[in-house]
């Protein structure tokens, strides 16, 4: 009985360990995703979301200056034109 024991305890033992293997390979594989991913964005010039909230607001405004000048346009455009006076020719 007492060598059945002790088998028991070596399996335990060993897929304890492997368990730790395992643990660690998947922190490894993990690390080495991350990092390829990050290298491949790098790689293709995407903005940061920084860079794009700050880019949309500017945009932003831009649009907002536009429809303020056209809507002044269209007042100016609107309103009824003066006649220049003529100017008499000296000669």
């Amino acid at each position: 009985m007492q060598s059945r024991n002790k088998i028991f305890d070596d399996i335990s033992q060993l897929m304890t360990n492997a368990m730790g293997v395992a643990q660690g390979a998947k922190g490894e594989a993990e690390n080495t995703m991350s990092g390829w991913i990050d290298r491949w964005l790098a790689d293709r010039d995407f903005v940061t979301r920084e860079e794009f909230d700050a880019v949309r607001a500017m945009a932003q405004k831009a649009r907002q200056e536009n429809e303020a000048l056209k809507t002044r346009l269209d007042a100016l455009e609107s309103a009824p034109r003066k006649k220049p006076a003529s100017r008499a020719k000296k000669g």
